[in-house]
C-alpha cells in the first residue's frame, strides 16, 4: 500500500517522475516540472491528469495547433498519434497513466 502527497512532491528537474504503479505494463507516475516538454507522439494512449497547477496543452489535429488550458482536476486523453507538448504556467504536478517505456 502507498500513500503519496502529490503537493509535497518535487523533482530534481523538470519532468522528473515518481513512480507509482506498472499494472500489467501501464505505468502511473506523478511529475514534477516548471518547464515544457517537447512536441512528441506516444506509442500508446496517454492519460495527463493536472493534480496542481495549470498546463498549456498543446496539440495537433488535422495539421492544425490548437492548444487548451488545463487547471487542477483537468484530464487530458491522448490517443495514438496524437501529437501535443505540454507548457506548465509555473509548477505544476501531473499524474500520467501510459504504456510502460512511452515517450
Amino acid at each position: 500500500m502507498k500513500i503519496i502527497r502529490s503537493k509535497s512532491f518535487t523533482a530534481d528537474r523538470a519532468w522528473g517522475a515518481l513512480d507509482i504503479a506498472n499494472m500489467n505494463g501501464i505505468t502511473t507516475r506523478l511529475h514534477w516540472t516548471d518547464q515544457p516538454y517537447k512536441w512528441h507522439i506516444n506509442d500508446g494512449q496517454e492519460v495527463f491528469v493536472v493534480l496542481d497547477g495549470q498546463v498549456q496543452m498543446r496539440y495537433r489535429e488535422e495539421g492544425q495547433e490548437k492548444e487548451v488550458m488545463l487547471g487542477v482536476g483537468d484530464i487530458f486523453y491522448a490517443d495514438v498519434g496524437t501529437e501535443h507538448v505540454a507548457h506548465p504556467q509555473g509548477a505544476a504536478r501531473i499524474l500520467v497513466i501510459e504504456t510502460e517505456g512511452s515517450v
